[in-house]
């Protein structure tokens, strides 16, 4: 129900949900200590909602013996950390750490291959009950979106801030995972608020505070600000928001370019982008970093059919074809290759990409070391037009057939149910 007006400061316990008329530090009653209260609570409508240490929490909520653990979510000697829960985080595990770094801070932790099917699934439950309280769900990751819930008052019976904490209690009942919730009148201001109080966070930034809000935080908070701007910032002897508060947006342009704005807009709390629904993905693809480094050709082929599939199996889900192939590579010494290739017909078979870059990687295994490959369509578009029969080649069209089938009895018994001859028994050098 709508919150009865008070002159102190809204609030409501997040537990119970009870409105907060005194400045108690504990729910007057169940006793939690989790409430939230802020002057504009119950005027802002704009939220980030972000999921705790999300393929972490997945594994824990499907294993309950890793509870207590610290989980590494990632693999491979060659790889990196997808993603760390809690407590492997307090002994300095970080996403996209090098794996053997993470195992040496924490070598006492359950390391997990990623599964990103099954977060895929979760990630989709969640968005759908996001979907559920407001139409402007912009997705920013699987796991990551902004909501605009101006105006849905009157269908949830209470504004966006309870709606949003019945929304975060319902995630943690029915999926069995955590968010953190930020709400904020602008999106800089709702992504930072999200991270402030982690795990299970709720935080809230007002326009009236703004400015002394981020005065003291350093310019790495703002959006686009990574480790070469902080390094040009720093050695101009800029280090907080609050210094570039101080500078006229015309000299921070003249000074840092088109950048420039931007640092002068947010430092001031200043955004004024708005919530849409995100625009259709401009590719499809999928890559794999390897154990050890791969020069040889007759190992790379079945690597490059596994994610072929892949591939196409995503196209399929969601009903796009492809009109270019791309092959991406990485050497040993980290430089990438890049190659695309642009089809006569789109495309949505895994058949028709596998032999595409089948033709692009033949010209690149001349004895170079590769520690990553992947492959991927752009160009999408409706898959009305793709993979027409061939009248001239028999042989492609009874492949696609074949592909066909294959499809329909592993969307009934799993993927695993049926290989072709380039995967089966293959090893995995994958990373």
């Amino acid at each position: 129900m709508t919150p009865t007006p008070n002159t102190t400061t809204p609030g409501f316990c997040r537990d119970c949900l009870a409105e907060q008329k005194g400045e108690a530090r504990r729910c007057m009653a169940c006793g939690s200590p989790r409430l939230v209260r802020h002057k504009e609570l119950y005027d802002l409508t704009l939220a980030h909602i972000d999921c705790d240490a999300f393929y972490a929490a997945v594994e824990k909520r499907d294993n309950p013996e890793l509870a207590d653990k610290p989980v590494i979510i990632g693999g491979g000697k060659r790889g990196v950390v997808s993603t760390a829960c809690y407590i492997a985080r307090i002994h300095g595990v970080r996403s996209a750490m090098p794996m053997f770094k993470a195992l040496e801070a924490c070598p006492q932790a359950v390391v997990i291959r990623p599964d990103m099917d099954k977060y895929v699934k979760v990630g989709r439950e969640v968005r759908t009950m996001m979907q559920e309280l407001t139409p402007l769900v912009q997705p920013l990751s699987i796991d990551e979106a902004f909501l605009e819930l101006g105006g849905t008052q009157r269908l949830h019976h209470d504004p966006p801030a309870r709606t949003l904490a019945k929304f975060a209690r319902r995630v943690e009942k029915e999926i069995g995972i955590t968010v953190s919730v930020g709400l904020s009148y602008c999106k800089f201001l709702a992504k930072v608020a999200s991270d402030l109080q982690k795990p299970r966070g709720f935080s809230v930034i007002g326009r009236e505070e703004a400015v002394e809000f981020l005065a003291p935080r350093p310019v790495t908070t703002i959006w686009g600000v990574g480790k070469a701007l902080a390094a040009t910032l720093e050695a101009d002897g800029v280090r907080t928001i609050g210094q570039l508060q101080t500078m006229e947006e015309t000299d921070l342009m003249r000074r840092y370019g088109s950048i420039g704005q931007r640092l002068a807009r947010l430092s001031r709390g200043i955004d004024d982008r708005e919530v849409h629904l995100n625009d259709p993905a401009k590719s499809v693809s999928s890559e794999t970093t390897f154990f050890d480094d791969i020069s040889r050709y007759d190992e790379l082929v079945p690597i490059l059919r596994s994610l072929s599939e892949k591939v196409s199996w995503r196209l399929k889900k969601s009903g796009i074809a492809g009109n270019t192939v791309v092959l991406k590579m990485k050497t040993a010494d980290f430089r990438s290759r890049t190659r695309n290739r642009k089809l006569e017909d789109p495309t949505q078979l895994a058949d028709r990409i596998f032999r595409t870059g089948i033709e692009l990687l033949q010209k690149e295994t001349d004895g170079t070391k590769f520690r990553l490959i992947g492959i991927g369509v752009t160009d999408l578009c409706d898959p009305a037009r793709a993979d027409p029969p061939d009248l001239i080649d028999q042989q492609s069209t009874r492949r696609a057939a074949a592909e066909t089938a294959m499809d329909k009895l592993r969307e009934k018994f799993g993927k695993k149910t049926v290989e072709t001859g380039y995967t089966f028994g293959s090893g995995k050098r994958d990373g």
